[in-house]
Order: C-alpha cells, then structure tokens, then sequence
C-alpha cells in the first residue's frame, strides 16, 4: 500500500508544486521533499528493502539518499563531477558516466530510476535503451521527466518557452544579466508525453505498468490518456515499466 506521504492527494500536489519556488532559493527542501515522495512512489511497485538500484543522473543524490533510506543498496551515475562533488564528498557507489553508455553490465541492475534527466540529454531515447538494457528480467525502470510543452518544460525560462525556446532563453539572459543555467538546444530539450508513450509501447522487452502525471492527484491520471490535453497537463510524466523476461 502506497505510504502516507505518497497519498495522490490535492494537499500533496498542492505541497509539490509550491516546491517549485524554492528550487533555486532552498534546493535541499526542494530536492529533500521530491526525493521522499518520488521514493515512497517507487516503493508502491517494488519492494526496495535489499535492492540494487541505479540512480542515473543522480547529480547530489537526493534521491539516491532518499532511495537508500527506503532501504535500497543504490548507486549513482552522473556525467558532471562538478555536480556531484557540489555538495561536498559524493555519496559512496558513485561513478562519473554518461547515461547515453551506462557503465553497468546488462542485467544487472534490480531498479534502474531517473528523476528529471531525460529532458538534459540530446538522445533521450538511448538513455531510455540504456536504463532498460541494465536492468534483470523481471526488475523495474522508474523514468520521470518534465515534458516540454508543460507549464514548467522551459525550466527558469517558463512559460516564455511556449515562444520559443531560443526567445525564452535571451529573455532570461536580458532580464537576469546572465545565461539560464538550462539551455535550450544544449542542456534542455524538447521531450514529448507521446513520444515517451510511443517508445516504451513499442518496445517488446519491456511492459508498461504506469504512465501517470507525477504530482497531480489521483483523479486527475487519467489525463495522460487525452492526446494534446497530456503535454500541457501532465507537468511531468512517470514511466514505470517492468522489463520481460525470465
């Protein structure tokens, strides 16, 4: 059963949503409660006491600490050793690599888990092959990402990406006197709810358990079912697939 904290309800998309604020201003609150929720989530498809599991772009390692506390052995990957070190010494079982070649052996991995990279690679659906290629047969992929055409898919430039990603980005730069730290055609891509359905769907290794928006209430899932509604309702999209096999 799906924990307290993890409850769809109203108040949490309400909490998670006005998290947003304090990205840049309070990132460990931030990170801190996405992490606790994200791995409460988990937590309701796979049992994580005693699992492997891969935190591909695990950047600070919220979520890999947050994954541990659950009770997973965890590791992280992330290309940028700027970013892990960010903090100070990075967590134990943590590697620099990219997510377009993860540096695991196929099969190997119980949960392969991703919290908002997929939109920061240029081939995101290799990085996607990538998640499914090191997991066992029978293990989980959780893939979560924020689509493009959300309310928040231009990152600190939204909503002005609506107008272009490129125009968003000058805007920014000409208002903040600096470069947004994600830009468009470099470190930010567009990534569509359809296209992440039509790979996964597509794909006869895997079984899709659920395609839900990640901070909406559970009433309001069903959106991601409605072609054109799902890219600007959705926010962000949640992949949770089982990988076949024996």
């Amino acid at each position: 059963m799906p924990s307290t904290e993890r409850r769809a309800t109203l108040g949490r998309s309400v909490r998670l949503l006005s998290a947003f604020r304090k990205e840049q201003t309070d990132p460990d609150h931030f990170y801190g409660l996405m992490a606790r929720d994200t791995a409460a989530l988990l937590g309701t498809y796979v049992d994580l006491g005693g699992a492997t599991v891969l935190d591909v772009g695990t950047g600070t390692g919220h979520f890999a600490q947050a994954l541990a506390d659950a009770g997973a052995r965890c590791a992280g990957v992330d290309h940028s050793l700027a970013e892990l070190t960010s903090l100070g010494v990075p967590a134990p079982n943590t590697i620099v690599g990219s997510a377009l070649a993860l540096p695991f052996r196929a099969g190997s991995i119980d949960v392969c888990f991703s919290s908002n990279v997929l939109e920061h690679v240029v081939r995101p659906w290799r990085m996607a092959g990538e998640m499914v290629r090191v997991t066992k047969p029978g293990g989980t992929v959780f893939l979560s990402f924020t689509n493009w055409l959300s309310p928040w898919g231009g990152h600190e430039t939204s909503p002005w990406h609506y107008f272009g990603g490129d125009r968003a980005a000058r805007r920014y730069e000409r208002r903040n006197g600096r470069p947004p730290k994600n830009l468009y055609g470099q470190s930010l891509h567009p990534v569509s709810v359809s296209a992440a359905l039509e790979w996964a769907r597509g794909r006869d290794d895997v079984r899709v358990l659920d395609a839900l928006p990640r901070y909406h209430p559970r009433w309001a899932e069903g959106i991601v079912r409605v072609p054109g509604l799902r890219e600007i309702a959705t926010w962000n999209l949640v992949l949770v697939l089982r990988k076949k096999g024996t």
